[in-house]
């Protein structure tokens, strides 16, 4: 097959190789030029995806695979394209569909009778039946389910694991018709691969719902999911908190019982996916008080750890507190609502110096961002751990000269590392 993927970034990209890998010749599309050039010479855009750059160096100079700014290049003739371009929602949970309207206008250019067109960016309950199929057919002068097929199936992979998910998750798409259905169910077949997972009621592999608007609403729910548990996950903790009670072994008594699935409560609930897709799902549902109370919930942790820090350390004016981690997850180099920002400003709002310290980023790049950079080994009055990279297990007091406050945002440490320190930790008096 001939298949255009339209936006490189780190879901999109490593689709790309992942049908190129299948056999297919497979031509990618971006808006940024650096991005185009540094595919064509093998070279990934961005650090941190497993394997992607061995499969880049394998396919790129075969031939498999090419990237263009120039969707005439990509899309006529195409027997598949694949959308991944980014969708942005305000602290109002209003779309902002700007990105994803100028790709598809410029896809419908180009369209050719005989290709799938399939969207992964996740989307409000609706939009591919009601706005992605009129402005495709307006665009291109043809005819949804007849000319050419529209599906929804939505990525459900995390940065950094992306090829091993493809293989470990169904595959979930929704058509406008039966024949559109079958058609994303044959393409999707051909370009994964799927690990044996006897534990799934329907087996592993591309699973039709029916209808685009089922796809949407299952990635909306799953992500949606995620963030109410977690929101429960924080009220527990912060309730125990104040009673004494060590919340992770209530949690680990809890999960014992195949029907509990409690989550771990922390700092902050960062990423892309988690923090933004309750708010596409109140753009559908405004009435939805459990989603929304989670997510204000999840959203005040950072100003209440801080909180916590203020507890055990006082009066915070004039302090200089290093928050460990940028990243908004560990191993991570992302910042996309990492709880950095907000633990930031509710250190400054406080009087406190604030510093971030990130073994992921340079100098430089916190600068950009914004921040103070911190190196282990500056004194340093306070600590907070906002990211769960692996190195801050191993961090003690050496590390952090004349620290008197180690506030655990992520639960990476013990208080038998931090002897004369007050440690504290998020569910744990």
């Amino acid at each position: 097959m001939k298949i255009a993927v339209i936006a490189l970034g780190k879901i999109g990209l490593p689709l790309a190789v992942q049908f190129a890998s299948k056999g297919h010749e497979v031509v990618g599309v971006d808006v940024n030029a650096q991005v185009v050039e540094l595919v064509n010479q093998a070279v990934e855009p961005f650090p941190g995806e497993a394997h992607l750059q061995e499969k880049l160096t394998e396919l790129v100079p075969a031939g498999k695979l090419r990237a263009t700014t120039d969707y005439s290049d990509a899309v006529p003739g195409a027997d598949a394209v694949v959308l991944v371009v980014p969708l942005f929602v305000d602290e109002d949970a209003k779309p902002d569909f700007g990105w994803m309207d100028a790709a598809t206008t410029e896809l419908a250019k180009h369209l050719t009778p005989g290709t799938l067109v399939s969207f992964e960016t996740t989307l409000p309950v609706g939009t591919t039946r009601t706005r992605w199929k009129p402005m495709l057919e307006a665009g291109s002068g043809l005819v949804e389910g007849e000319d050419f097929h529209l599906v929804f199936s939505p990525e459900r992979v995390l940065t950094g694991r992306v090829f091993e998910d493809l293989r470990k998750y169904p595959k979930l798409v929704g058509g406008l018709s039966p024949a559109g259905a079958a058609t994303a169910v044959e393409f999707y077949e051909a370009v994964l691969d799927f690990d044996d997972r006897p534990n799934l009621v329907r087996g592993n592999g591309v699973w039709d719902l029916g209808s685009a608007e089922a796809s949407e609403l299952s990635k909306l729910a799953e992500t949606t999911y995620r963030d109410v548990n977690i929101g429960l996950a924080n009220q527990f903790a912060r309730f125990a908190a104040t009673t004494g009670i060590d919340i992770y072994q209530v949690i680990d008594a809890s999960n014992s019982q195949p029907y509990s699935h409690i989550h771990q409560p922390g700092i902050a609930v960062g990423g892309h996916c988690i923090p933004v897709y309750p708010r596409l799902y109140l753009w559908n549902d405004p009435d939805a008080t459990v989603v929304r109370a989670a997510r204000e919930a999840n959203a005040g942790m950072p100003d209440y750890t801080i909180g916590l820090l203020e507890g055990a350390y006082g009066d915070l004016q004039g302090a200089r507190v290093v928050v460990l981690g940028a990243a908004y997850r560990g191993e991570v180099k992302e910042t996309a609502f990492s709880g950095v920002f907000a633990a930031v400003d509710a250190l400054k709002a406080r009087g406190a110096t604030a510093l971030v310290h990130d073994p992921m980023y340079t100098d430089e790049e916190l600068q950009r961002l914004g921040f103070e950079a911190y190196h282990l080994g500056e004194p340093i009055d306070a600590a907070v751990v906002q990211a769960n990279h692996k190195s801050y297990a191993s961090l003690g007091p050496a590390d952090l000269p004349g620290v008197k406050a180690f506030i655990d945002g992520r639960r990476v440490s013990s208080a038998e590392h931090w002897d004369g320190v007050l440690y504290r930790v998020i569910g744990k008096a």
